[in-house]
């Protein structure tokens, strides 16, 4: 079974050899699709899609923040490069200067040293495919520690939608059982109200059969209450089966919602009306935890 997971969540990871070292943090929220934002050294920019693809298979939805540092511990990093022939020609402007304007020629080898790109500072050139398989590593334990959070919080999420829906299911019995008593509740009412003014008039019993039916129509609340109990169900059953259901569980939950609201706009009894809103109530708390699933 495929564990349900948040999208909110933080990871860390670290690689490093003997000259070398990464660390990459993540974190993340809710969102409808998979959004990331990478922030690396310039020098690794190059390695910037492979890095968004391999996050890209591990994680469906969030928006995710991804920052990576990599410090070069090495001593021999950069080369001192000397260009003798440029050096050599420079002595030979500063001799011709000299010559052509009888001034002296006070070049010394620390002011030639001076003079641009005679002595350049050259960075060495890095293993590509090393640096990568470091970063890789770097960055597949930072998403194995942010995925093992999004695992708990989405367990925790799960346990707490369980329960919402064992009261939801409460209600839905409740409205069931105590409906059809409205009925007979109007009808003895229509009765009482039609004899305290009639007075001893006998009473059209095919008048107040039309009547509530008509109002048994108005008030029934069958086809809700049965959806309702299917999208519970449905709810219920894709959280035990895990996985990436965010999106289907938003789809049930505003069905849910537009059921109770029905069930309320229908119901002209105090006990059904609190009874439907302590369900709608519910409902809108399990759709906002749902908002937090990946």
């Amino acid at each position: 079974m495929t564990m349900i997971k948040s999208m909110t969540g933080f990871g860390r990871g670290e690689a490093s050899d003997e000259s070398r070292k990464f660390t990459v943090e993540m974190k993340s929220v809710n969102h409808r699709y998979f959004d990331v934002n990478i922030r690396m050294p310039k020098k690794l920019l190059g390695m910037e899609s492979a890095v968004r693809g391999l996050l890209k298979k591990n994680i469906e939805r969030g928006k995710l923040d991804v920052f990576i540092s990599y410090e070069d511990l090495s001593q021999n990093t950069i080369s001192l490069s000397y260009n003798p022939a440029l050096a050599k020609e420079y002595l030979t402007y500063f001799a011709h200067i000299s010559e052509e304007f009888g001034i002296e020629n006070d070049m010394t080898a620390f002011r030639l040293s001076k003079c641009p790109d005679v002595f350049v500072m050259q960075e060495q050139p890095v293993d590509e495919e090393e640096l990568w398989k470091l970063l890789e590593t770097a960055v597949l334990k930072a998403v194995d520690q942010f995925l093992e959070a999004r695992r708990e919080e989405g367990e925790r999420l799960k346990a707490d939608m369980l329960e919402k829906l064992e009261v939801m299911d409460g209600c839905v019995d409740f409205i069931e059982q105590f409906s059809p008593g409205l009925v007979e509740e109007y009808r003895q009412k229509l009765l009482a109200k039609i004899q305290e003014v009639l007075g001893d008039v006998s009473v059209d019993e095919g008048r107040i059969a039309t009547e509530v039916t008509i109002f048994a129509d108005k008030i029934c609340v069958d086809e809700e209450t049965v959806r309702l109990k299917s999208h519970i169900a449905g709810v219920r059953d894709a959280l035990e089966a895990g996985g990436a259901v965010g999106k289907k569980l938003d789809f049930i939950a505003q069905e849910m919602n537009r059921e109770a609201n029905t069930i309320l706009s229908k119901t002209n009894s105090l006990e059904l009306t609190n009874r439907a809103i302590t369900l709608k109530t519910e409902i809108e708390k399990v759709r906002e935890q749902i908002q937090n699933l990946e």
